[in-house]
């Protein structure tokens, strides 16, 4: 056998994850801490949350949590209790037409936390005590910042600045910091996998499958198109050099603004360590959140995303769900190897396999990330 620390070394000597931490539930308390809870970690789009006093409660890896958007438009993320009695504060989404109350007590907070009502605390009709410090009392703040319309958060508030973390990222995308518009119903799905989350990763970042998995895209985005992208800061990924955006017909959709000529045919496909999925074209964007439901279960949330209000319009709806329907395909074609992986890692005697030096330092290196955090 061998350990998790195999994994650490060079990518011509590595071993790829140790099984246990695919099949062991018993791994996931320690990963749930050290790899999600430890960094920042993608938990929703912003638009579920698209206007002034939305919320939307989201169960985050058995923590339960509250996405807000406050009256500046600012999203905000608390853990989803009243400070009184520890009752859970909002079980719908929705829109509030005034502060989130407590259904228990009727402790209200604002869209920032605050507490700003204490009914009859101090007995009938006195709706204040000594004992009661409202400024102590504020909801529990998660850390949380938004970028790309994904909501991230880091929930044991020790990861340095999102834009410390993900300084390297932003740069190499800076051309893509202009608005993006969801494109809506026609342009979201989910998708359940019987597998370990990890394992969604590990094939998004590499090409190294597309002849074998996805014949119909490798006709025009053929392997040796692609090339690695490797980030010395938590991400990983391809891109190809072939990027073709027409669905058929002359319409396309508008291109983002003042791209340089490499996005002309380039598109990019990057994992966001740990649960992110991204890409980037020169007419369309999209995020992949991966939601882990303990060792042996997953959601792929997809959401495409457009360059436009145009795009994103009636008027496009039509190609919008041609190029949904164009991914999906792509995605669920993933399903069998992404599940089979997982089947696989109960075979007793599997070493955690060997990685190709040449086609896959990008899921190498998501590999190393874990196992550092894994072992910190």
């Amino acid at each position: 056998m061998f350990a998790i620390e195999d994994t650490l070394k060079p990518i011509e000597e590595a071993r790829g994850l140790p099984s246990q931490l695919y099949i062991n539930e018993s791994m996931t308390e320690t990963e749930r801490q050290r790899v999600f809870f430890d960094n920042w970690s993608a938990l929703t789009n912003g638009y579920r949350v698209a206007e002034p006093g939305s919320v939307l409660p989201i169960d985050f890896l058995g923590v339960p949590l509250l996405v807000v958007r406050n009256q500046q438009g600012e999203i905000n993320v608390f853990q989803n209790v009243c400070r009184h009695r520890g009752m859970k504060l909002v079980d719908k989404p929705g829109k509030l037409k005034g502060p989130i109350t407590c259904p228990y007590h009727a402790w209200a907070y604002d869209l920032n936390g605050k507490l700003k009502a204490t009914p009859h605390v101090g007995g009938p009709d006195i709706h204040h005590h000594d004992e009661i410090d409202p400024s102590r009392m504020g909801l529990i703040e998660v850390r949380s910042h938004c970028w790309r319309d994904v909501v991230f958060i880091n929930i044991n508030g020790n990861a340095e600045a999102f834009e410390t973390v993900n300084a390297e990222l932003m740069e190499r995308w800076k051309e893509f910091e202009q608005p993006i518009y969801a494109g809506g119903e026609d342009s979201r799905f989910s998708l359940e996998l019987k597998s370990n989350w990890k394992l969604a990763i590990d094939n998004f970042c590499e090409s190294y499958h597309l002849p074998f998995v996805h014949p119909e895209l490798n006709t025009y985005s053929k392997i040796e198109d692609h090339y690695h992208i490797m980030g010395e800061s938590g991400f990983a990924g391809q891109g190809t050099m072939v990027y073709n955006p027409s669905l058929g017909g002359d319409r396309v959709f508008p291109d983002f603004a003042g791209l340089s000529s490499h996005w002309d045919k380039a598109a990019e496909y990057i994992a966001v360590f740990p649960n992110l999925l991204l890409g980037v074209h020169r007419d369309h964007a999209f995020s992949i959140i991966i939601e882990p439901r303990g060792h042996d279960r997953l959601y792929e949330h997809v959401e495409l995303y457009y360059a436009s209000a145009e795009a994103a319009d009636k008027d496009f709806a039509e190609l919008r769900a041609s190029n949904a329907a164009l991914w999906k395909v792509v995605f669920k074609e993933d399903i069998g190897v992404v599940e089979g992986m997982f089947e696989g890692r109960f075979a007793p005697d599997y070493d955690g396999g060997k990685f190709s030096p040449v086609m896959e330092p990008p899921t190498w290196r998501f590999h190393h990330w874990i196992a550092q955090h894994m072992l910190k």
